[in-house]
């Protein structure tokens, strides 16, 4: 099992004429302490469980640019993009750009989005969710079509694109991993069996029948249920090493791959160090 870290909060004591740096130091020691991946939030306010709206936030693909300049092995990602914050071919530009700066360590998440709040509030586009859901399924064609050898045009329900090419194209060959967020039964979950390398669900009691669900969209689709990597998204809290070892335990047992989390004090950098101790090792043997 893999451990990543996932950056949810950047309300930190040094306040925003720290917070480059403070990213630095986070991003430079879970990359030491073993973390495969990092990833930032794809919102611009705050979300209400994490903390204030009024706290700190930061665009997500600024931030894993700038990551992405202060790492060299951890893979990079949004968990998850908001699939109206971007068009189709911007996005899939956005993480081709990523994966070359990075030297092929971006990942694409991406779910349907839910914040209307934020939306509201900046004047974002923000559809009901059938037709947000609708749009998810052409980004993801879209990109896939643009990571591709066809430039030809793409015509959806809701996105036109009159050439469909992408250069440079992205180092990681046929294209960067795709993780979609979510655990919707009917439509998340159909979408991860067609087009993605990897789930994303939550770690509480419905987690086995969500993967009970995931492997029959993947048998209605023809697809391989064990081509698709499951995460759990879940805290990380190094207070109690030997309690968070148990938990994974039990994600392991599941068939779960990789757990992904914050961490609480993160900006303090020793709960990274606790964990990459007393966690990661244990983790990398299940």
């Amino acid at each position: 099992m893999k451990i990543g870290l996932h950056i949810a909060d950047f309300t930190y004591p040094s306040g925003p004429a720290g917070l480059a740096d403070d990213l630095s130091r986070i991003a430079a020691a879970a990359e030491e302490e073993g973390f495969a991946r990092v990833s930032v939030m794809d919102h611009v306010w705050q979300i209400r469980p994490v903390g204030p709206i009024e706290n700190d936030m930061l665009e997500a693909y600024t931030t894993l640019g700038y990551l992405a300049a202060r790492t060299e092995k951890v893979d990079l990602l949004t968990w998850v993009t908001g699939v109206t914050y971007r068009d189709p071919g911007m996005l899939a530009k956005l993480v081709t750009t990523l994966d070359v700066l990075s030297k092929g360590r971006a990942w694409l998440g991406i779910g349907a989005a839910w914040n209307d709040e934020e939306s509201a509030g900046l004047g974002l586009f923000f559809p009901p969710t059938a037709e947000r859901f609708e749009r998810l399924e052409e980004t993801l064609q879209i990109c896939l079509q643009m990571w591709g050898d066809d430039e030809g045009p793409y015509e959806g329900k809701h996105y036109t694109l009159g050439r469909t090419m992408n250069v440079p194209q992205s180092l990681t060959r046929p294209h960067p991993p795709i993780l979609i967020g979510g655990g919707g039964e009917k439509k998340t979950l159909r979408l991860v069996a067609q087009y993605a390398q990897a789930c994303n669900l939550f770690g509480g009691p419905d987690l086995e029948r969500k993967l009970d669900v995931l492997r029959r969209r993947c048998e209605e689709v023809g697809r391989d249920y064990g081509d698709v990597e499951k995460t759990v998204m879940a805290p990380l809290d190094p207070s109690d090493p030997k309690a968070l070892v148990e938990q994974l335990a039990g994600y392991a047992k599941l068939g779960v791959q990789h757990v992904h989390g914050w961490v609480p004090g993160v900006s303090e950098i020793e709960p990274l160090r606790v964990l990459g101790r007393e966690v990661i090792p244990a983790a990398a043997q299940m």
